[in-house]
């Protein structure tokens, strides 16, 4: 029996959830979502399915079993909130919410158990990542010291200005942290451990004439476990360098520029490789999409919550909006 699968948002990310679902066994995509009547026809056409200006009467003509929501920011909770309480399971692009209280609402709604939502923090299932993450709690290279991580890219007026929602608070809920950063925060959280304090700014330095939001920030986190990590991520950077994050143990040093390289302390060195792209996606957002939405698809029947929920993502989130408070504590639009 095929799972059908319907994506509401048919903006630049939609493009690898359409492509995962085609070569997903057993799917089958019914129909595609946008208010916006040019890209809802281009998707039409593009995949051969009716599509739909509202994901209300998408869910009432088609009734999915899966829905990916690929909205802007502001639109995630709502939307995917109305699809759970429908019994439509749901797959939604990160961040969680643009808002703390949008979050809690989603996290509430996915707790009620209608059925099952995961959070796109695909990076969770790079070889890379997933060779850190058991090494590290494998306990093999003792306790964690201390990490870091940095997000150096490159992002133009144009970007902006082609999609105005990503440069605003109400749209994007921020900016770097919110729409390029959020990926690696979570990382950082995942792999060192859950954040008890952070001490942090954000500011534009580079897109002021463009964007109300931030183009560059850094804090300094403490982990419950007693470890200390510092952040730096900008859009100011001549180009789209490879995300670093470097964890310090006390046997070993584990070091991400795209491979992942792991330095012992009696002088052994591990090398793992990170797999290539196959998706027609831009090369930033990762290899893993594919990998994250064939996993749901394969545990829709197990009964369990999927591992990556909006409480998981819920932690990613409010560190970013710490750090907007800490910056903006006059805007009631950057911390809410």
């Amino acid at each position: 029996m095929s799972t059908t699968a319907a994506v509401i948002g048919c903006g630049d990310v939609s493009s690898v959830h359409l492509e995962a679902v085609a070569k997903l066994d057993g799917a089958t995509l019914v129909a595609v979502c946008d208010a916006d009547p040019p890209r809802l026809a281009s998707a039409m056409a593009a995949w051969g399915v009716p599509g739909y200006a509202d994901h209300l009467a998408l869910v009432e003509a088609v009734n999915p079993d899966v829905v990916h929501i690929c909205t802007p920011h502001d639109q995630h909770a709502a939307v995917a909130a109305d699809c759970l309480e429908r019994g439509v399971n749901v797959i939604v692009e990160k961040p969680l919410a643009h808002t703390l209280a949008e979050g809690r609402r989603l996290v509430e709604a996915a707790s009620a158990g209608r059925a099952k939502i995961a959070v796109c923090f695909q990076n969770r299932y790079n070889a890379t990542s997933q060779a850190m993450h058991a090494l590290l709690s494998s306990g093999e290279l003792g306790a964690v010291v201390g990490a870091s991580a940095t997000v150096m890219w490159q992002r133009s007026a144009e970007y902006y200005e082609n999609r105005p929602w990503r440069g605003t608070w109400a749209g994007g809920g921020g900016g770097l942290m919110m729409n390029q950063a959020i990926h690696t925060v979570d990382l950082l959280q995942w792999l060192v451990g859950d954040v008890v304090a952070v001490t942090g700014n954000a500011s534009t330095r580079f897109l002021g004439d463009t964007i109300e939001v931030e183009d560059t920030a850094e804090f300094v986190a403490e982990h419950a476990g007693g470890a200390r990590s510092a952040f730096y991520a900008t859009l100011a950077n001549a180009f789209n360098a490879p995300v670093t994050l470097d964890v310090v143990t006390e046997k070993a040093v584990l070091s991400l520029r795209g491979d992942l390289t792991v330095t012992h302390e009696d002088g052994r060195v591990d090398i793992v490789r990170e797999r290539t792209s196959g998706s027609g996606g831009r090369s930033y957002w990762g290899v893993s999409h594919e990998l994250l939405i064939s996993d749901f698809y394969a545990r829709l029947d197990d009964g369990d919550p999927f591992w990556i929920s909006p409480a998981e993502a819920e932690k990613s989130l409010r560190i970013v909006k710490d750090v907007y408070r800490q910056s903006y504590p006059q805007s009631a639009h950057a911390v809410s």
